[in-house]
């Protein structure tokens, strides 16, 4: 018997907001946290655009030996999940007592590899570097310090698979809560927002050049679009079988009803539609619905010229034209590894709020986003069952659905 997969806690921290209030508040708003960050163009950027995050203060919060072994976004994680985890009424004396696993997205670690190289080649010495050094350079970084501090007894995994990385660590979640192996996973997606580990994707022009107006720069599905924004933060979520949040009392925030996956097969960084329209097919087949129960596809689109094209085909070919579909990614920019993660509880926050966030910059469709239903507009819009969609370099897919809990 295969077990309904409920999500009962969420916690976001973004350049939208370092809250679920806040981070509602600027999606209905439209709100941008696009930046020109001047240090960008003085290590030698094209593009000096990001998607702001500040730094948590994490003192009092831990003690100096935990944060010594954390990572720019195993920082952004924790803050993440004490949100989800509050809202899921769950506590250390609860985590004590219970099996819950932990899996997030992760595929990077730039800044904590490059600081233990340039430490070395400055002291002549690895002994030098200190004991946290390596345990924030690995890319389970985010993994090995929750589980540690938050003493998870269930899974522990990283799920490294590029821009799809935190909506794969949520399906693989649902899929060992559906069969049985756990009751409850901690999963999620993370990304480091410092310049290190952008440099190599502004070095082969995936960026955006449109400095003179940051807000403006990220247009995705737009005719005019001339690349990418990236951006970071973390975001959390709280999946247990349905079972579980009855025994416990927990409020259920949504279900999770569908999971879809491929690989294009092809090209390492160039989208196809027959992998993204086998993604969509299958998170339907899964959730055993129709594409018109879909009320809202939260696009995966970030803004590029031909991965948006891509997208808007197979959206176009999957629902027709009359679906709702937006980016918050216009607002955001490419959170990357955090982005699956990110873009469902962006979601969940207009499902239980009633609206449907627009696709800022969305001014002059091409010829394939003219053919899907683009909300350039925030519209109050009740959302029974949404989808969301994320792609990666490599040619991962992946696609969740979910809907409101009866």
């Amino acid at each position: 018997m295969m077990r309904r997969v409920v999500i009962t806690g969420m916690g976001i921290y973004s350049c939208l907001g370092t809250s679920k209030d806040e981070v509602r508040d600027s999606l209905f708003a439209g709100k941008s946290g696009i930046i020109f960050d001047a240090q960008r163009k003085d290590i030698g950027f094209r593009s000096a655009l990001t998607g702001m995050v500040e730094e948590p203060n994490l003192k009092g919060l831990l003690d100096r030996r935990q944060r010594k072994s954390m990572a720019q976004q195993c920082n952004y994680a924790f803050v993440s999940a004490n949100e989800a985890l509050e809202q899921a009424k769950i506590d250390a004396d609860f985590l004590a007592k219970n099996e819950m696993g932990i899996i997030f997205g992760n595929d990077s670690s730039s800044k904590a590899v490059i600081d233990s190289v340039d430490g070395v080649r400055a002291k002549g010495d690895t002994t030098l570097l200190g004991s946290g050094s390596i345990f924030q350079a690995m890319n389970c970084t985010v993994t090995m310090n929750l589980s540690t501090i938050f003493k998870l007894k269930g899974i522990n995994m990283t799920l490294s698979a590029a821009c799809a990385s935190g909506s794969h660590s949520v399906g693989m979640g649902y899929v060992l809560i559906k069969n049985g192996y756990q009751d409850m996973v901690m999963c999620g997606g993370a990304q480091e927002v410092n310049p290190n580990a952008m440099a190599s994707f502004d070095g082969i022009s995936a960026f955006s050049t449109n400095e003179s107006n940051p807000t403006k720069a990220c247009r995705p599905f737009d005719r005019d679009r001339d690349g990418l924004v990236p951006g970071g933060g973390a975001a959390t979520l709280i999946l247990e079988s349905l079972e579980s949040a009855k025994s416990r009392g927990a409020d259920i925030i949504a279900e999770v009803i569908g999971y879809g996956f491929s690989s294009n097969g092809e090209h390492i960084s160039n989208p196809n539609l027959d992998g993204q329209v086998r993604s969509l097919e299958m998170a339907l087949k899964q959730a055993n619905i129709s594409p018109e129960d879909i009320d809202y596809v939260n696009a995966h689109a970030t803004s590029t010229p031909v991965g948006d094209g891509f997208e808007a085909q197979a959206i176009y070919k999957v629902f027709g034209s009359n679906t709702p579909v937006s980016s918050t990614k216009s607002m955001t920019g490419h959170e990357c590894w955090m982005a699956g993660a990110s873009e469902l509880v962006y979601s969940l926050l207009m499902m239980k709020n009633g609206f449907i966030a627009p696709n800022i910059n969305f001014e002059n469709p091409d010829e394939y986003s003219e053919k899907i239903n683009i909300f350039a507009q925030t519209e109050q819009r009740t959302l029974r069952t949404v989808l969301s969609n994320s792609f990666g370099f490599g040619g991962t897919n992946s696609s969740v659905i979910l809907r409101a809990y009866d």
